[in-house]
């Protein structure tokens, strides 16, 4: 079982953490409360900061001469600034961080679909955008992983979010170490994970952990980190995974007996086809691994790249193939 280092997650501080909801009450998230025990949470409210208090009124994203503002409609009151203000001292503040669980929809911490009207009256939502504090978070750190508690409950957004936030956690403490050992170890464990994400970008980050120019560590790094966003701006499709898997039976194939390849090969199709998750079958080769004593599988964090405990194959019925 792997050691994991602990991620450095911002967080809604509605979502479990205080009652700081405009009406005074907390959201419970299952998700986030699962994830709490693994990580660093840090939990902000964004309106309390600003001093908006609790219980307060509502505060709406309006349009006005083609300009979003951030207003509350009962007192007239003009927020944006004051949002905008807190929303840059808190993100250069926070050093560095792994990712976002921002509150849905929300006027303040919303990543998308949050309703902007045409004024403070009542009338319909004419469109819909993000959240003064959640697009000041995109805006300003579009390489991280960023998601709201809703979107997470689709299983395959979920699965990509948590390989991401614990494999830039990893990185985080290689960068620490100010070591081109620990690089060359971290690029060689995360070999087949980023084959499965971007086979272009991973051929790219050989030649940059490789060094051949013999740059600063300093600069490898950055270089380094750079490409590795890169690798994981998309979630891997499942016919990548397949391929890493078939790869990876590839080291025992003369090894195993035709039933177990031929059970294998059924639950790959069985993956292909949605009926069960990538684990199930990354736990037949891991049983394999520790059979026949691969010592490069054996550190491989595609096979595990976030705590088994947090494998959860519930979905919000969106689909889970990519």
């Amino acid at each position: 079982m792997r050691e994991f280092v602990k991620p450095r997650v911002v967080v809604s501080k509605c979502l479990g953490f205080a009652h700081c909801r405009y009406n005074g009450l907390m959201i419970s998230d299952e998700f986030v409360s699962k994830l709490e025990p693994h990580v660093e949470f840090n939990p902000v409210c964004p309106e309390v900061e600003i001093g908006l208090g609790v219980p307060r009124d509502p505060i709406r994203v309006i349009s006005v001469d083609g300009k979003l503002r951030l207003v509350q409609p009962a007192t007239g009151k003009d927020v944006t600034d004051e949002m905008l203000s807190f929303a840059g001292s808190f993100l250069g503040s926070i050093g560095d961080v792994d990712g976002f669980i921002l509150k849905s929809r929300s006027p303040s911490c919303g990543i998308k679909d949050v309703k902007v009207f045409t004024g403070m009256g009542k009338s319909a939502p004419v469109s819909k955008d993000a959240g003064f504090f959640g697009g000041a978070v995109l805006g300003r750190l579009p390489h991280l992983p960023i998601e709201d508690e809703g979107r997470l409950t689709n299983f395959s957004i979920r699965e990509h979010f948590l390989a991401k936030i614990f494999t830039f956690s990893s990185f985080r403490e290689v960068k620490l170490s100010n070591s081109m050992k620990e690089l060359v170890r971290f690029h060689s464990e995360n070999k087949l994970l980023l084959m499965a994400y971007n086979q272009k970008e991973l051929k790219i980050l050989g030649r940059i952990t490789a060094n051949h120019e013999k740059r600063p560590f300093a600069e490898v790094i950055e270089d380094y980190g750079r490409h590795l966003s890169n690798a994981f701006f998309r979630a891997p499709r499942y016919t990548s995974n397949i391929n890493v898997m078939m790869h990876a039976m590839g080291y025992f194939s003369r090894d195993l007996s035709h039933n177990e390849k031929s059970f294998f090969l059924d639950s790959l199709e069985r993956y292909r086809s949605g009926k069960v998750p990538l684990s199930s079958n990354t736990s037949i080769l891991r049983s394999w691994v520790i059979r026949f004593g691969s010592e490069y599988l054996m550190h491989q964090t595609f096979f595990e790249p976030y705590p088994e405990d947090l494998v959860e194959i519930t979905d919000s019925g969106k689909g889970r193939k990519l």
